[in-house]
């Protein structure tokens, strides 16, 4: 009787929206960002060999760097007004600081002391960032219910982020 019960459970908890709608493509966008990297940073904990870890570790900061930028240029700017001032000041300084650990590590070399530290706490980090954009509430939340044409949105973020991933791509080559 009791392995019935347990049998049954997962099947209600598939459910992943109360609501049925989708997210605008804004938002899908970048919460598709957040998974490949937070998945990246799972891969990363996983692996041992160095070589591994530094090409993982340029995916990841090229990854960042790319999502913040259109965060920064784009989806900040144009929801402020409809987020809240602070949520959005704490985003800018959760960027600063990820950016500037990120820098730290592209300076050092894996096997070097704190190297794979600085890459665990960098994803602590960006999980921490995750969670304030995309909680009830969030980030995320308050600009579906702002004014801002989400859609649109998406359409200029991916432009964008598909023309940074190319310039920025090409630097790292070189």
């Amino acid at each position: 009787m009791v392995a019935a019960a347990k049998s049954k459970a997962p099947a209600k908890s598939r459910r992943t929206r109360r609501t049925g709608r989708r997210d605008p493509l804004a938002i899908t966008l970048l919460k598709k960002d957040h998974r490949q990297v937070e998945s990246w940073f799972d891969e990363y904990e996983q692996l041992e060999d160095d070589g591994e870890k530094l090409v993982l570790f340029n995916k990841i900061a090229l990854a960042l760097k790319v999502h913040t930028q259109i965060e920064e240029e784009i989806f900040y700017p144009e929801e402020r007004g409809e987020i809240e001032d602070d949520m959005l000041d704490e985003a800018y300084v959760e960027h600063d600081g990820a950016k500037k650990l990120i820098a730290e590590i592209e300076e050092m070399q894996p096997g070097e002391e704190f190297y794979d530290a600085k890459v665990k706490v960098l994803g602590e980090y960006i999980k921490h960032h995750v969670k304030e954009e995309e909680q009830p509430g969030g980030i995320f939340a308050q600009a579906k219910k702002g004014d801002e044409d989400l859609d649109a949105m998406g359409e200029r973020l991916k432009a964008r982020k598909e023309e940074l991933m190319a310039t920025m791509g090409a630097e790292r080559a070189n």
